[in-house]
C-alpha cells in the first residue's frame, strides 16, 4: 500500500513538473511572473485590474487600513512597474489603504501600439484612474519615483481635486546637474537598455548603490529577464525621447509652481539617475515641500531605504502643510 502510494506521488510530481516545463518552454516570463506574485504575497498585497478610458490597468492594493484612512497612490518610474514599490507599502499596510498600479504601457497593465506615453498623457490617465478606484473622500496621497514622479508632479499640479498630498521619490521633470546618465539620455541612447549580461550589470549597477538588496537574478532568471528587456527596447527608447529630451521633459518641473498640497520631496545623496540637485530645484517651485535627503543609497530609494521611505511619507500624510 505504501509503495502503491509512493508511486502516484512520483507520477503526480512528475506530471507536474513536465507542466511547468511546458509552460516555461512556451512563456519564459512566466517565472518572473511568479516571483513578482511571491514579492506581492509576501508583502500582503492583493492584484486585480479595471479598465479606464482606453487602457485595462492592472494593480497591487490593500484594503487594509482604518475605515477613514487615505488613499495612497504608488507610482513606478522608467523600466520599472509596481513591484518596486511593494517593500515600502508593506510598511504602510494596515494604516492606509494602498493602490499600486502598473502605469499603462508598463509591466502587466496594457499597452497600445502608438500611443502617448509621456507625463503629460499618463497624468491625465493616472487622474482617471484615481477617479475609477475611488477614495477621494478621505485624500489621495499620490507618490511617485523616478518617472513615475514626474507623472506625479504633473497630475498634482493639473488635477489638485484629485490629488490631497504629493510625494516625488527621486522624481524626473527637471534640469539637474549633469550627470553621465543625463549625458546620454541628451545624446540619444537609453542608459537603461539591458541586451545582455554585461548591460545587465551596467543596469544595476547605475541604479543600487546597496549591492545586498540588488534583485538576485539566478539561473535562469537572468537570461529570461535580459530577453523580456530586448523586445522592450523599441519601447523603452520611445518614451524616453518623449520624457528625456523631448518638449515635454521638464514640463513636470514648470509646472510644480502650481502645486499648494502639501507635499514631500526624497532623494538620495548618490542617486547617479536624477542627481540629488534635482530636490532643490522641485524645492524652488514646492516651497512648502519637506525635503528628505537619504545617504547610502542611490536611484532605488524605494527599494534601499524602504523603512526611510514609509517614515517620510507618514510625515508628509501626519504633518505635512499646505502652502500659505
Amino acid at each position: 500500500m505504501f509503495r502503491r502510494g509512493l508511486r502516484i506521488v512520483i507520477v503526480i510530481l512528475a506530471i507536474a513538473l513536465a507542466a511547468a516545463a511546458i509552460l516555461l518552454w512556451r512563456d519564459p516570463y512566466s517565472l518572473v511572473r511568479a516571483e513578482f506574485a511571491r514579492q506581492r504575497v509576501s508583502a500582503g498585497l492583493s492584484k486585480e485590474s479595471v479598465v479606464v478610458g482606453d487602457h485595462r490597468w492592472v494593480y497591487a492594493y490593500s484594503d487594509d487600513a482604518p475605515a477613514n484612512a487615505p488613499t495612497v497612490v504608488m507610482l513606478h518610474g522608467f523600466t520599472g512597474s509596481k513591484e518596486n514599490w511593494y517593500l515600502v507599502a508593506q510598511r504602510l499596510r494596515g494604516h492606509y489603504r494602498l493602490l499600486v498600479p502598473d502605469l499603462p504601457g508598463w509591466g502587466e497593465s496594457q499597452r497600445i501600439a502608438g500611443a502617448d506615453y509621456g507625463f503629460a498623457a499618463q497624468s491625465a490617465r493616472v487622474a482617471a484612474f484615481i477617479d475609477a478606484i475611488g477614495g477621494k473622500q478621505h485624500g489621495v496621497v499620490l507618490l511617485g519615483h523616478s518617472m513615475g514622479g514626474g507623472i506625479a508632479a504633473l497630475a498634482a499640479a493639473r488635477y489638485p481635486r484629485d490629488v490631497a498630498r504629493v510625494g516625488l521619490i527621486d522624481a524626473a521633470g527637471v534640469r539637474f546637474a549633469d550627470n553621465r546618465f543625463g549625458e546620454q539620455v541628451l545624446a540619444g541612447h537609453n542608459p537603461f537598455a539591458v541586451s545582455d549580461a554585461q548591460t545587465l550589470e551596467r543596469y544595476l549597477g547605475t541604479v543600487f548603490v546597496d549591492a545586498r538588496v540588488r534583485p538576485a537574478m539566478p539561473w535562469p532568471g537572468a537570461d529570461i529577464y535580459i530577453s523580456h528587456r530586448r523586445g522592450e527596447a523599441a519601447f523603452e527608447q520611445g518614451v524616453l525621447d518623449r520624457i528625456g529630451r523631448g518638449p515635454e521633459s521638464f514640463l513636470p518641473g514648470e509646472e510644480a509652481a502650481k502645486i499648494h498640497q502639501p507635499a514631500l520631496l526624497l532623494w538620495c545623496r548618490q542617486d547617479a539617475v536624477i542627481d540629488a540637485s534635482a530636490l532643490d530645484l522641485y524645492a524652488r517651485q514646492i516651497p512648502q515641500a519637506s525635503r528628505v535627503l537619504l545617504d547610502g543609497c542611490g536611484h532605488m530609494s524605494v527599494m534601499e531605504k524602504p523603512d526611510a521611505v514609509a517614515q517620510a511619507v507618514t510625515t508628509l500624510i501626519e504633518q505635512g502643510q499646505p502652502r500659505r
